[in-house]
C-alpha cells in the first residue's frame, strides 16, 4: 500500500454543501416544494451534534457554460428572461415554466444555478480527492430537461454533474434514484451513453407523475442496457421496497463497475407524503444510505455523492430521512431513540401536524394492507423481469 501523502491526511470524510442562498429556490408560500426542509434538517443535525461548521461548504453558482453541458443555451436565456418577468407569463409555458407545477419566481435563474452549483461543488470535493463523500440536499432536481422545466425542476443538477464528471474527470458514473417519482430527466440525458448507468426505483407511472419509467426503457444505441427501471406498485411497503433496492443496486453495481456513485435521495416514498401512494416508513431511509455507502467503498474507492430530491412532508419525514443519510455518510451511528426535545419545541409552533417524537416511526404506522402479499409478488415479478437480461448476460459469461 502506498504511503499516505499530506493531502490524504487532510482529506475529509464527508462535506455538507449548504448555504442560506439555497432557500431562494421558492415558487410560493403554498407550493409543495418547500426548501424550509433544508433549514429543518440542518438544525436537527446541529442539535444532534452531528454537523459542525467545519463540515459545511457553501455552494458556488453554476456558470452558463456548465449549465450548457446539458441545457440548451436558448433555454437558459429564457429562464433568465422569465426571472425578470412581471407581466404575462403564459409565453413561457411551452418551456415548462410559468405553469402550476413550476411557476416563475424572482431570481429564478440565480436560485436554480445555485442548486446546480451546489452539486458541482460536491463533485469537485469528491473527484479531486478533498473528501471521500459529499452531500448537497438542495439538489436532486431530476425532472429538468434539455430545453424544458418539469415537475418543480428548472435545471437538472444531477445531469449537469454527471456530464461535468465525464468531461473533467473522465468518470464512469452510476446514478441511483430512490425518489417515488421516476428520474426521467437524468435517464433521458444519458439514454444512449454506455458510460452512465441510471437506476430508478419509483412508484409506477400508472398512478404518478411523470408516467414514465417502465422496465422496457433500457437505453438506446450504445447505451442500450444501461438504463434500469423498477416501477413498484402503489401501497408498496418497506420489505418489498428494500428487497428491490438491495437486489437491483448490488447486481447492477457489480456488473457496471462505476468510478463514482451519485445517489438521488428523494424522501417521498414515505406513508406520510401527500403526493405519492407508497407505504414506506423511516426504516427505508435508514437502510438506503447504508448500502450506497458500502457499495461506494467496495467499487469506487468510497466516491459517493448524494443529493436531495422530492419530499413533501417537510416536518415529519424529510428532516429525519436526510439526517439519517448524512449520519451514515459521516460514519455516525444511526440513532433509534427520541428526537432532540429542543428541536421539537422550537419547530412545533410552525408545524401544521404533530411531530413524530422518535427517529423511527411508531409501529404500526397504518392499518394493514389487504393486498400485501399480492403487491409483494407483483413487485418480485417486476424485479425479475427488469433484471432478466442482465442476469442472462452474466450467466452466459460464467459458462463461457
Amino acid at each position: 500500500m502506498a504511503k499516505s501523502t499530506g493531502i490524504d491526511c487532510m482529506k475529509k470524510n464527508a462535506v455538507f454543501i449548504f448555504s442560506e442562498n439555497q432557500l431562494g429556490y421558492k415558487f410560493s408560500d403554498t407550493h409543495p416544494f418547500n426548501q424550509k426542509r433544508l433549514t429543518l434538517t440542518v438544525d436537527l443535525l446541529k442539535e444532534m451534534n452531528a454537523l459542525s461548521t467545519s463540515e459545511i461548504v457553501a455552494p458556488r453558482i453554476a456558470t452558463d457554460e456548465e449549465l450548457s453541458l446539458v441545457h440548451d443555451p436558448s433555454y437558459i436565456d429564457i429562464v433568465k428572461k422569465a426571472s425578470l418577468e412581471t407581466g404575462d407569463t403564459s409565453k413561457y409555458e411551452s418551456y415548462g415554466i410559468g405553469t402550476e407545477d413550476t411557476p416563475i419566481f424572482p431570481h429564478m435563474h440565480e436560485a436554480s444555478a445555485s442548486l446546480v452549483g451546489g452539486t458541482l461543488t460536491a463533485v469537485d470535493y469528491v473527484m479531486e480527492g478533498k473528501s471521500t463523500h459529499a452531500i448537497n440536499l438542495g439538489g436532486g432536481l431530476h425532472h429538468g430537461f434539455k430545453g424544458r422545466a418539469s415537475g418543480f425542476c428548472v435545471y437538472n443538477d444531477s445531469s449537469v454533474a454527471i456530464k461535468y464528471m465525464q468531461e473533467k474527470f473522465n468518470a464512469r458514473v452510476l446514478y441511483i434514484d430512490t425518489d417515488a417519482h421516476h428520474g426521467d430527466g437524468v435517464q433521458w440525458s444519458f439514454y444512449d451513453d454506455p458510460n452512465v448507468c441510471t437506476i430508478s426505483i419509483h412508484e409506477t407511472g400508472r398512478y404518478l407523475f411523470p408516467g414514465t419509467g417502465n422496465i422496457t426503457e433500457r437505453g438506446t444505441a450504445e447505451g442500450y442496457g444501461t438504463s434500469f427501471n423498477f416501477p413498484i406498485d402503489a401501497f408498496t411497503e418497506d420489505e418489498s421496497f428494500l428487497d428491490i433496492y438491495r437486489t437491483s443496486f448490488t447486481e447492477i453495481v457489480e456488473w457496471f463497475k462505476p468510478d463514482v456513485i451519485l445517489s438521488q435521495n428523494g424522501a417521498d416514498a414515505h406513508y406520510f407524503d401527500p403526493l405519492t401512494h407508497l407505504y414506506g416508513t423511516m426504516n427505508i431511509y435508514r437502510e438506503i444510505p447504508k448500502l450506497a455507502h458500502e457499495l461506494a467503498h467496495k467499487y469506487c474507492d468510497g466516491r459517493w455523492i448524494a443529493v436531495g430530491g422530492g419530499g413533501y412532508d417537510i416536518w415529519r419525514v424529510v428532516p429525519r430521512a436526510w439526517s439519517l443519510l448524512w449520519m451514515e455518510m459521516n460514519d455516525i451511528q444511526s440513532p433509534t431513540g427520541d428526537l432532540p426535545k429542543t428541536w421539537i419545541e422550537k419547530w412545533s409552533p410552525e408545524s401544521p401536524v404533530p411531530f413524530i417524537p422518535t427517529w423511527m416511526d411508531p409501529h404500526p404506522l397504518y392499518e394493514p394492507i389487504p393486498r400485501k402479499i399480492e403487491i409483494m409478488e407483483k413487485n418480485k415479478q417486476m424485479l425479475d423481469k427488469a433484471l432478466y437480461q442482465l442476469r442472462s448476460q452474466k450467466s452466459y459469461k460464467d459458462i463461457d
